[in-house]
């Protein structure tokens, strides 16, 4: 029996060891020297290569969000919004102004090793808000040249800031669709993508997105097509700087006229086809080229027997006033209509402006009278309007101060003549 209540004993003393042993808390078996993981949370993967949205708030939220890593207790944690670190720890919880952010957190390891998730955080404003959308490469500026804003309730805005730098001298132009600001950028701005901050009479500040400042010369319109050995005239921003163009292999370096914002050289004599133009700065840097909303270092140019009477990106609305130079299109004199001969076919590529929910298209002399057998056409995607030019057409062009493009909700890219 003693046996039997010595064993009962030491059975029992066993399971309270046991016991003990279980209500421990557990430990961790991590080492400074592991490979630095994000448990939590997981980001989506790119789209097409590009990143995804990882957050879609409105500015009166915060941006919120709880970090699981291992090892815990040898990791640091960055918080990045546009490459600047805006806090550190597990957590992060931060307001941001209406824009689109480029957002990363990067977690690393005492032993130096890190790893990182990145995605884009977009802030929407809310309705009654100052708000700057993107129309087309208006937001890629050189200093001391005018510069625009499109968007919502820009007429509240009395200044904006970029870089730190308030620009005041502002100008509002009202449109049903397409209302804009109008600013002189500074001439003492840095190079580089900045944030814009618009501001209202009371001081408030709301996002604006961002501004590409660039001294590098850039052609934004005319380089896609031109007539053999013809003045071709390209615009953009910086062309001043241009020291050379290279066009269907052949090097161009003397000009017609050069400004900051134009340069006009004569087409060598080319059959009709596509050719390559590239160019390079005074300073040895390509020459770029805005095309299809990315910004490249060689266009490729139509070359046509069809003659170009006018080129460019010029919009048409009736909703802006008698003052402004977009309320029509006027661009070609009546002197240039005086050497067209009747029987020709003048040609009007247009495109709509998509922020526009209306598009139409009259052609009409000066006075505003429509041209004889014309019509009004109305559109919703680009195309060509094509206008028979008959004596009757001709005179009447003469008669009533010129020719015009009115309507509402589109541009007029290219006019030429066959």
């Amino acid at each position: 029996m003693k046996t039997i209540y010595f064993i009962l004993v030491a059975v029992l003393a066993m399971s309270f060891t046991f016991t003990a042993c279980n209500d421990e808390d557990p430990f961790s078996t991590a080492t400074a020297s592991d490979d630095p993981r994000i448990l939590d949370p997981i980001f989506p993967d790119r789209v097409n290569g590009e990143l995804p949205v990882v957050a879609n708030i409105s500015r009166d939220a915060n941006l919120t969000m709880e970090l699981t890593v291992t090892p815990a207790d040898y990791t640091a944690i960055s918080w990045q919004i546009d490459g600047v670190e805006v806090q550190t720890g597990t957590s992060l919880d931060i307001n941001l102004k209406a824009g689109t952010y480029n957002f990363k957190v990067i977690v690393s390891t005492e032993a130096g090793k890190s790893t990182y998730r990145e995605g884009i955080v977009q802030v929407n404003p809310l309705a009654e808000d100052p708000w700057a959308t993107e129309v087309g490469f208006e937001r890629i500026i050189a200093p001391g040249i005018s510069a625009r804003l499109y968007g919502n309730n820009l007429d509240n805005v009395t200044s904006i800031i970029i870089d730190g730098i308030s620009i005041t001298n502002i100008v509002y132009v009202a449109s049903e669709d397409n209302s804009y600001i109008e600013y002189e950028v500074p001439a003492d701005l840095a190079e580089g993508e900045h944030r814009v901050i618009l501001v209202d009479n009371e001081n408030n500040e709301y996002g604006g997105n961002t501004v590409k400042v660039t001294y590098t010369a850039l052609i934004t319109s005319g380089a896609d097509r031109t007539n053999s050995n013809r003045e071709w005239v390209m615009t953009g921003i910086n062309l001043d700087q241009i020291a050379s163009l290279t066009f269907a292999g052949q090097t161009i370096t003397e000009f017609i006229r050069q400004s900051g914002t134009e340069i006009a050289i004569t087409c060598p004599q080319l059959d009709d086809g596509d050719y390559q133009l590239t160019g390079v700065t005074q300073g040895g840097a390509d020459l770029q080229f805005y095309l299809d909303k990315k910004v490249v270092t060689e266009q490729t140019v139509t070359v046509s027997s069809t003659t170009v009477l006018w080129q460019g990106h010029h919009y048409v609305s009736w909703d802006l006033p008698d003052s402004s130079p977009n309320k029509t299109f006027n661009l070609i004199g009546s002197d240039v209509f005086a050497s067209l001969k009747a029987g020709a076919v003048l040609s009007i590529h247009y495109s709509v402006a998509a922020e526009a929910a209306y598009h139409q298209l009259r052609t009409t002399t000066g006075w505003w009278n429509d041209l004889p057998d014309t019509s009004v056409i109305e559109f919703s995607t680009d195309g060509v309007k094509e206008v028979p030019l008959t004596q009757e057409v001709l005179d009447k062009i003469q008669a009533e101060s010129g020719f015009l493009c009115v309507g509402h909700g589109y541009y007029v890219d290219l006019v030429t003549v066959q």
